[in-house]
């Protein structure tokens, strides 16, 4: 545990819990702002749209690779001083992003910026997990949810107003100064209230391979590769499918997209009586349905009711899923929990990064509408197949 005294059965912390839920908002906006993006950046860069899409697929790349050093480095360092850490680097690359003059520095820039946004939301969950008492974590968790999901509202929503500005860089800016006020509120409280554990170097290798040993992490791992690499092949393109297909201004697609957050906070909301109501395995399965039919909708009919509603029900259903794979992954390794959330990240990014490289192959052949519907299929197979998995592992720790 890296904090300086246990945690109270009574008492949780807020300040760091909110300044967390900050840098989670701003590394999601960072995360998702260049999807309403694309179509403007192929025009300014006069390239293609599948090229353009290397600055989404050079983020989560990056992202999902540095998780394999960051997770063991917050056990052995402390959480907080890595997050703070790697909240000014994020800062720095938000300003070169804004800066950037062709495509090749831009990709190159998100590609510092998924290295400052890596340990943001992984260690803060691994956090979250060592200082929230067991029975009031999955409330808490679902409140620093909110953070992370206003994140992807507002990348979405302030990268299709960019998108048909003049100074499309604008955003950028706006998330240096918010990287840079929350990392350093957060080296501040960790100075004061964490202490590292001082691992020695060899126990970071030993971190991973302690939760790769075991089957059930495994997985949970190979289940969310599969959930980044079947949703984010068809949502990385929803707002370029809205824009070509359906003929919809940039500015409206990225605020239509931002509905799928809407989706996210009314599952966080709901997240009590859904739980006990649908359990793990029941959210799984309804939520891959409800990704699959909002992919197939907006996919078929790029019309903006249509999308509004698709969108919103994706976010319900995408949190469903994801968030139950979450909160089984903060519980893979409670003693190596930064290691264990962290490696379910590289996971996640990977396989999204894989995704959104299919489909933008796939758009560059035949357009964005046969990857939307790949990805509505992609989706059944990992939601109901891990919901199986849930059951059997349930079955077996009973008998054991």
């Amino acid at each position: 545990m890296s904090a300086a005294t246990p945690p109270s059965q009574d008492s949780t912390p807020w300040p760091t819990i909110i300044l967390l839920a900050l840098t989670a908002f701003c590394a999601s906006a960072t995360q998702r702002i260049l999807d309403p993006m694309l179509p403007r950046l192929a025009d300014v860069y006069m390239t293609t749209l599948s090229a353009a899409s290397w600055a989404i697929t050079a983020f989560a790349i990056v992202y999902g690779c540095l998780q394999l050093v960051l997770g063991p480095s917050g056990d052995r360092y402390g959480k907080l001083r890595v997050i703070s850490l790697f909240s000014m680097v994020a800062a720095v690359a938000s300003l070169l992003c804004a800066l950037s003059n062709s495509l090749t520095t831009l990709i190159a820039a998100r590609m510092l910026a998924g290295v400052g946004c890596a340990a943001v939301i992984p260690l803060a969950m691994a956090w979250i997990g060592d200082n929230v008492p067991y029975e009031k974590r999955q409330a808490v968790l679902a409140r620093f949810l909110i953070g992370q999901i206003f994140g992807l509202a507002c990348g979405q929503t302030f990268g299709g107003l960019a998108a048909e500005q003049n100074w499309w860089q604008w955003p950028f800016v706006v998330y240096t100064l918010l990287f840079t006020c929350a990392g350093g509120l957060l080296w501040y409280r960790a100075g004061r209230h964490e202490r590292p554990q001082g691992r020695k170097p060899e126990a970071l290798g030993v971190s991973l391979r302690h939760v790769l040993a075991r089957p059930w992490p495994r997985v949970v791992l190979i289940s969310v590769f599969c959930e980044g690499a079947a949703v984010f092949c068809g949502f990385a393109f929803v707002a370029s499918h809205l824009h070509l297909a359906g003929g919809l201004p940039l500015t409206e697609a990225g605020m239509i997209l931002a509905t799928f957050a809407l989706g996210g906070l009314s599952f966080a909301l709901l997240a009590r009586q859904l739980v006990p109501r649908l359990g793990e395995s029941g959210l799984c399965r309804l939520g891959c349905v409800l990704i699959a039919l909002a992919l197939a909708a907006i996919c078929w009919r790029p019309t903006p009711l249509v999308a509004v509603l698709g969108c919103y029900g994706f976010g319900l259903g995408f949190y469903m899923l994801h968030n139950t794979l979450q909160t089984t992954a903060t519980q893979m390794a409670p003693e190596r929990r930064g290691a264990a959330v962290s490696l379910f990240a590289t996971a996640f990014f990977t396989g999204q990064s894989l995704g959104t490289g299919l489909g933008g192959a796939i758009i560059a052949l035949y357009g964005t509408t046969p990857t939307l519907a790949l990805a509505a299929i992609a989706v059944l197979p990992v939601g109901f197949g891990f919901a199986w998995q849930i059951q059997r592992h349930g079955r077996q720790m009973t008998r054991a």
